[in-house]
């Protein structure tokens, strides 16, 4: 026989064998659970009219304030200050709503900082 035919026969002999052996899937890992969901952080809930980014009031300033300090509502600003502000700007962050509030005035510019309708800083 030559080797390429033998090399055939080899072949297909070895390819006609069967196996009468069974074997078990391997067993899996361990399966982890899934972590727990993190709680829901509802966010922080603001009260009272709040500015819109035109500068108006969303509802009637009722406040009580008497002077511009830290804790003041968004609208109890607009009307200690007697004037609509220069510019609004209004969005998102990690503690919820935050306002900027800017008042330009003769020689000087006054941006307030608020958090969820609260002031929290003045740069003057």
């Amino acid at each position: 026989m030559k080797p390429a035919s033998a090399a055939l026969a080899l072949i297909l002999a070895l390819g006609a064998c069967t196996s009468t052996e069974v074997r078990t899937p391997p067993v899996p890992a361990a399966v982890k659970p899934a972590p727990p969901a993190a709680p829901s952080v509802s966010a922080p809930t603001v009260s009272g009219p709040v500015l819109a980014p035109d500068g108006t009031c969303t509802g009637p300033a009722g406040g009580s304030a008497t002077a511009i300090e830290p804790g003041i509502g968004e609208c109890d600003l607009v009307r200690l200050k007697g004037k609509p502000p220069t510019d609004v700007l209004v969005g998102e962050g990690r503690a919820g709503r935050e306002v900027q509030v800017l008042y330009t005035e003769p020689g000087a510019k006054e941006l307030y900082f608020f958090v969820n309708n609260r002031l929290d800083r003045v740069v003057k």
